[in-house]
């Protein structure tokens, strides 16, 4: 039973390293899409957003598993708390990420409008307080864990 137990945390924690990867592909696709300004390459960034959602949707099925594994078959309300929290807050980081993708997209395209540079600033700023948030959680469920490994 303890080796399942080990195994869900460390997959939960592979399935984190994957979120990051994918956070890092979705800033590239998008770098790759302001470059091809002012002809922007919409098609091929769609078909990236599709893709990278679907990834997403992937690994967020796969951590409520998790979740409601360790709620269910271990009775660890503690640990199924700690990434029902996560997986919200990367939901909202999600959502962050593409309204400033929008926004860098309006400062490119309106350079002289400061108004789109201030939400952009906005924005980044809360992204960064979202992955503070979520480095909190991810310390308090490192700690709940302890014992198990």
């Amino acid at each position: 039973m303890d080796n399942d137990l080990k195994y869900l945390i460390r997959r939960f924690y592979e399935l984190q390293a994957e979120r990051v990867e994918t956070y890092r592909l979705f800033e590239e696709g998008h770098q790759a899409y302001l470059k091809s300004a002012p002809h922007y390459d919409f098609v091929k960034y769609r078909q990236l957003v599709h893709e990278i959602t679907q990834a997403f949707n992937g690994i967020s099925k796969e951590v409520i598993q998790i979740k409601d594994r360790f709620r269910e078959v271990y009775d660890r309300c503690d640990l199924s708390e700690h990434l029902e929290k996560i997986q919200e807050m990367e939901k909202e980081k999600l959502e962050l990420t593409a309204r400033l993708q929008i926004a860098k997209q309006n400062v490119q395209d309106h350079p002289s409008q400061e108004m789109y540079q201030e939400e952009m600033q906005i924005l980044k700023h809360k992204i960064i307080k979202s992955v503070e948030a979520i480095s909190e959680v991810l310390q308090d469920f490192k700690y709940d864990c302890e014992e198990i490994q």
